[in-house]
């Protein structure tokens, strides 16, 4: 099974990785590809360099970053294969564990769905 554990981050407080981290991050990383755990990883750009496009009664509006209402954003995403949700569930423990008491950050894990599904169900094309 595929989870993706998108990593939030509050953008005002955010705070850039010490060599340290980097390093620790670096093995952790290392060690779940070759596991066959991490199927890829990256962090995302500051919101003020999005847009959000949203689709609303047929119309497609655009608005631009920083999303100010917005107090946490996704910074990063962690695509991860696992035999269950809670085996995703303690890689992604490792994950926020080797960041230390520092940083204030939080993962939101979900399984993705299986091909050709919607919302549990198959989709059927006609």
């Amino acid at each position: 099974m595929r989870f993706l554990s998108m990593i939030r981050i509050n953008e005002t407080t955010c705070q850039p990785p010490t060599e340290q981290l980097l390093a620790d991050m670096g093995r952790l990383m290392e060690e779940m590809t070759r596991a066959g755990v991490l199927i890829g990883t990256a962090g995302l750009t500051p919101s003020s360099d999005g847009v959000r496009l949203r689709l609303r009664s047929g119309k497609i509006t655009a608005t631009d970053g920083p999303f100010t209402e917005s107090k946490e954003v996704i910074g990063g995403y962690a695509l991860l294969e696992a035999n269950s949700k809670e085996e995703a569930i303690a890689h992604t423990r490792r994950f926020l564990e080797v960041h230390g008491d520092a940083w204030d950050i939080e993962c939101e894990l979900r399984q993705l769905q299986p091909d050709g599904e919607c919302g549990g169900e198959p989709i059927r094309v006609n």
